[in-house]
């Protein structure tokens, strides 16, 4: 039963009851509001994932990669176009020739056209197949005994074919696909950036709220110690000097509280922004350093770099688009010609229900060429500067892989060794705190000056502050080895997605 039915009934039973309940569900309701909510890593990379601003434009933007690709695709299926002029009334003086000669003379005329055009490329060939129907009326009124007259194309089959041309259509077909599995593995590693951006965001805030109990602490013992110190003082047991150095250092931390809470407001600001998240909602973050440690293989990272990065299969897009641009080079301007041939049935007559009887054939076939004598070697020129920049492409595609290559070893290596660094900075945090309150204890019985506390707070602070930095390497090193090999080696599989979700 729901709570409201409940209440409406101990409210009609029991009134003072009633109240109760509904006083105690509000008071349940304000506490459940102002419980923080704890987030880890993990769940603020997922909410990044669904609503963060890079998670939206790298969605739109692989859409709009789609329906380009959608586009290209579109252009090679057969296209059906109908067309015509309705009406085409022309009222005028016109030259015409008869058998005295030409004359001018005024006419009135009126025409409607219309046909159906079914139109195919053939990419291998370049060449355009098309299938073409029409039909004509015209209309004369210029004589005394207007007449109208009907004519047809019944069905005409074209084919215009290049020959010793650039071939658009073929390199067309290599290239965009290629372009297309770009923008997939590039929305890949845009949202494996969001994940990267996610971590900043969330160390950024979390550095900041550990900063922030720690100015707290430190203000508390440093409160506490200058209480202790004024007592010790008036007992004469420690100098003025040490007094006052502890009261500097209870104005100091007063001042870092401050400056503390000011940094959480900031970072809390950005984080809340980035993902997404409401303004009234306390966050506090849970320190992911809960996970087992694994090693990457960097031979498998610059293979599985080499075949999922987007930047790795521009490099095969890059040389083949400079191949194409010598193909176009070489062809364009030289010796050109274009085939071309019609049949149909074609008709004429008077009588509309006529159309179709006796019709007549018609054939046309041409071919044309270009050759040009003297071009003051243009030509030549253009091939020459397409043949350098492919050279100039071919070169600057090696060293990018091979710059490519070594920035994969580097991450995988610098990775493989921040395990043992998180190691090693838990057990200086933990090393360091324990040696600040053993220190704080034999300072509180006047074993050791308040040098050494401070010196000892200060490396205690120092060595948490290292920790969460360290860990913060450890984990954008982590996503940074995913977004360009898009593969989890945590788990040993590729990083995929079900693209039709994005459509």
């Amino acid at each position: 039963m729901r709570l409201d039915c409940i209440i409406s009934f101990y409210w009609i039973k029991k009134p003072a009851f009633g109240l109760l309940i509904l006083f105690l569900s509000f008071i349940s309701l304000v506490m459940a509001q102002d419980k923080p909510l704890q987030i880890t890593l993990d769940e603020a990379i997922k909410i990044a994932r669904l609503q963060s601003p890079d998670a939206l434009t790298a969605k739109h933007q692989f859409r709009a990669s789609y329906w380009m690709y959608r586009s290209f695709r579109a252009s090679y299926l057969p296209s059906l176009t109908l067309f015509g002029t309705v009406p085409g009334f022309d009222r005028s003086i016109r030259k015409i020739s008869t058998i005295e000669g030409d004359i001018f003379t005024p006419q009135t005329t009126n025409e409607i056209y219309a046909g159906l055009s079914l139109e195919q490329r053939i990419g291998v060939t370049g060449g355009t197949l098309s299938l073409n129907s029409n039909l004509t009326r015209l209309d004369n009124f210029t004589d005394t005994t207007n007449f109208t007259q009907y004519s047809s194309s019944l069905l005409n089959v074209t084919y215009r074919q290049p020959i010793f041309q650039y071939n658009e259509f073929k390199w067309q077909q290599k290239i965009e696909p290629m372009k297309f599995l770009e923008a997939k593995k590039k929305y890949l590693q845009d949202m494996e950036q969001v994940s990267v951006s996610t971590t900043n965001y969330f160390f950024n805030l979390l550095q900041a709220q550990i900063q922030e109990k720690i100015a707290i602490i430190n203000q508390a013992n440093y409160d506490t110690l200058y209480q202790i110190a004024k007592g010790r003082y008036n007992l004469g047991k420690i100098a003025e000097n040490d007094l006052l150095q502890l009261e500097l250092q209870y104005l100091r931390a007063n001042a870092t509280v401050e400056d503390a809470r000011l940094n959480v407001d900031n970072q809390m600001f950005r984080f809340k922004s980035y993902l997404r998240i409401k303004e009234d909602t306390e966050i506090i973050l849970i320190i992911p350093d809960d996970f087992q440690p694994f090693k990457v293989n960097p031979s498998k990272a610059i293979e599985e770099a080499r075949i999922n990065n987007a930047e790795a299969l521009a490099f095969d897009r890059r040389l083949m688009e400079a191949e194409s641009a010598v193909a176009e080079a070489r062809l364009d301007g030289r010796f050109d010609a274009e085939l071309f041939a019609v049949y149909g049935l074609t008709n004429n007559t008077s009588q509309i229900e006529y159309i179709n009887k006796n019709p007549l054939d018609q054939q046309q076939f041409s071919l044309g060429i270009s050759l040009p004598i003297l071009d003051w070697g243009v030509s030549r020129g253009r091939i020459k500067m397409a043949q350098s920049n492919q050279e100039i492409v071919r070169t600057a595609v090696e060293q990018e892989q091979i710059d490519f290559d070594q920035e994969i070893f580097l991450k995988v290596a610098r990775f493989n060794m921040q395990y043992e660094q998180v190691l090693i900075a838990a057990k200086s945090d933990t090393v360091a705190q324990k040696g600040y309150d053993i220190t704080k204890a034999r300072y509180l019985i006047g074993k050791i000056s308040i040098t050494d506390l401070n010196i000892a707070q200060s490396e205690a602070n120092s060595s948490k502050g290292n920790y969460i930095s360290v860990l913060w390497t450890y984990w954008r090193s982590f996503y940074e080895i995913r977004q360009f090999t898009l593969f989890d080696f945590e788990i040993n599989m590729p990083i995929m997605v079900d693209y039709n979700e994005l459509l």
